[in-house]
């Protein structure tokens, strides 16, 4: 399916791909626009708290499209890029996409929830990367690095079933009340909301796919190196449909959601990405020396600084503690330059 997308846009003329970026800008932004609509009204409706909205249903349809990438990457030979795929998400996603919603806007905690997911996020990173140490050969871990076993990504899998099936308990429990919506909604079956829900995911995830494409190809017709499209453009657009739901959420003032799509899709990372590229690999997938020496040490450490803005934080996360993320994203994206190794 992306291959015919990419031959497609190949194929057009230069003025017809800047009218494709045109049109997918605007579904895309439209598109978040319903998404955040309707995760609202869903938790009003339902009285689930927005943040749990975010951190299930949204994160599992933002990150499915990252998921199949990790999969047919570790089907075709390339486990180590299934890997980077999801450790590199979750530090864009923490360091960079939150930094930003929080400089966008403050962004409001429920803080008995935050907790909990967060503690969960930050465990299933420590345990991806415990998984994939050497444990039979500690001393070349910087070197030949280690491999996250077939057996793990079953683990992982089980573990992301067991993690839906405690937020389903958990929203069960009441962590909101129900509250009445809008007059034009309030007669509305709730899987009508859903339903809409879904088809915003759907549109927030194909328009990304499009417009990713798109760009790239003006980019090359540009002549700018494919080293730097590679870094930025391609790197960027498997966590844009994150980006636009969280920057769309603070800036309509639902900070809840966007914090709680960024736990989600961290801990879904871990769980549903990695875990599913790892059942599908005989060999499991390569976590070479520089996993351990740069990927996972950066990793750990955004999860870590979160973790105490979490804690530190009063009612809301503000801009101050956005501009601290986006700098240790700044600094580790240096580093992960300055610090080649195996990969």
């Amino acid at each position: 399916m992306e291959e015919a997308l990419d031959h497609f846009i190949h194929g057009l003329p230069s003025v017809l791909i800047f009218v494709v970026i045109a049109v997918s800008l605007g579904v895309l932004g439209k598109a978040a626009d319903w998404l955040v609509d309707e995760a609202v009204v869903l938790s009003k409706r339902s009285g689930i708290p927005t943040t749990i909205i975010g951190a299930t249903i949204v994160s599992l349809g933002t990150t499915t499209p990252e998921a199949a990438v990790s999969v047919f990457a570790a089907i075709e030979g390339q486990p180590a890029l299934a890997l980077g795929n999801a450790v590199g998400s979750i530090i864009c996603d923490t360091g960079l996409i939150l930094g930003l919603a929080c400089v966008i806007a403050p962004l409001r905690l429920d803080r008995r929830i935050v907790n909990r997911q967060g503690w969960i996020q930050l465990g299933a990173a420590v345990s991806l990367v415990l998984l994939s140490f050497p444990w039979s050969s500690p001393a070349q871990v910087f070197s030949e690095g280690g491999n996250l076993p077939r057996w793990a990504g079953f683990a992982l899998l089980a573990a992301l079933g067991v993690y839906i099936w405690q937020s389903i308990r958990w929203a069960g429990e009441g962590g909101g009340v129900a509250e009445e919506v809008e007059e034009h909604s309030s007669k509305e079956a709730t899987g009508m909301i859903v339903l809409r829900l879904i088809g915003s995911i759907a549109l927030v995830v194909v328009s990304a796919r499009v417009l990713i494409p798109a760009v790239i190809e003006i980019a090359v017709r540009m002549q700018i190196p494919e080293s730097i499209i590679a870094a930025t453009l391609v790197a960027f657009g498997t966590s844009l449909p994150e980006l636009v739901t969280a920057v769309t959420a603070a800036r309509r003032g639902h900070g809840e959601l966007a914090i709680g799509n960024i736990v989600g899709a961290d801990i879904l990372n871990v769980f549903f990405v990695a875990g599913a590229a790892a059942a599908v690999t005989p060999g499991g997938l390569l976590a070479g020396g520089h996993f351990f020496l740069v990927l996972f040490p950066i990793m750990v450490l955004i999860l870590l600084i979160f973790r105490a803005g979490i804690i530190f934080s009063g009612d809301y996360l503000k801009r101050p503690f956005g501009y601290v993320l986006l700098i240790a994203y700044a600094i580790s994206t240096i580093v992960s330059y300055l610090l080649p190794g195996p990969a």
